[in-house]
């Protein structure tokens, strides 16, 4: 069994910083494969439409936002039993190795999985030289 000891001069602050949500986003968990060509990225995104999904690419970064709804009903006043289903803003930004190409890039969300595949820039595409014999 773990114990976790707050001194009691710090309890209140350590209490703030565990239940204010609105200052941290939750963190999605990604794979990011990397080819020859450029890098496909795969995201949960559980419950999450696809015009909910903001993505932002400058250079090499690749920024990720969205918001997972809570079930609440009309009048606010829902009773849980349990909650373990994340909700507010989620967000991840990724630096990759390489620049990417942002206008090739394409993304879909399929089954509450997102995939982001993006080309590497061209300026940063290995090129192959031809050796002439003289």
């Amino acid at each position: 069994m773990m114990r976790f000891y707050v001194a009691p001069r710090h309890r209140a602050r350590w209490a703030n910083r565990m239940h204010d949500t609105s200052r941290a986003e939750i963190h999605v968990p990604v794979d990011v494969v990397a080819d020859g060509e450029g890098y496909t990225i795969t995201a949960y995104v559980p419950g999450v439409k696809a015009e909910d999904v903001e993505i932002e690419i400058l250079e090499n970064v690749v920024s990720i936002r969205g918001e997972f709804e809570g079930m609440e009903d009309e009048n606010g006043e829902t009773r849980y039993l349990l909650r373990e289903r994340p909700t507010g803003r989620f967000g991840r930004t990724l630096r990759l190795p390489a620049a990417v190409d942002a206008d090739s890039a394409e993304a879909k969300v399929s089954d509450g999985v997102l995939t982001l595949s993006v080309a590497k820039a061209e300026h940063e595409k290995a090129k192959k030289i031809a050796v002439k014999m003289s």
